[in-house]
């Protein structure tokens, strides 16, 4: 197989506009990759977590609004 169809299949990463083949980078490396990707996912959770506790107060928030109206 040529070189370059055997460098499309290998996975790439790209950081600070370099790009570098992850089978090649360290396991060290590899395992801060790793853990970057927790973190990124961990922070998306949380985020759709606030989103889902914004609109839940919005919607109480509603519903205090027609409770005091009716007064």
């Amino acid at each position: 197989m040529p070189e370059q169809e055997s460098n499309k299949k290998k996975g790439v990463l790209t950081f600070d506009g370099k790009k570098y083949f992850i089978d090649e980078l360290s396991d060290e490396t590899k395992d801060i990759i790793r853990r970057l990707q927790i973190a990124d996912a961990q922070i998306k959770m949380h985020e759709d977590t606030l989103k889902l506790i914004t609109l839940g107060k919005n919607v109480l928030a509603n519903d205090l609004r027609k409770n005091l109206e009716k007064k």
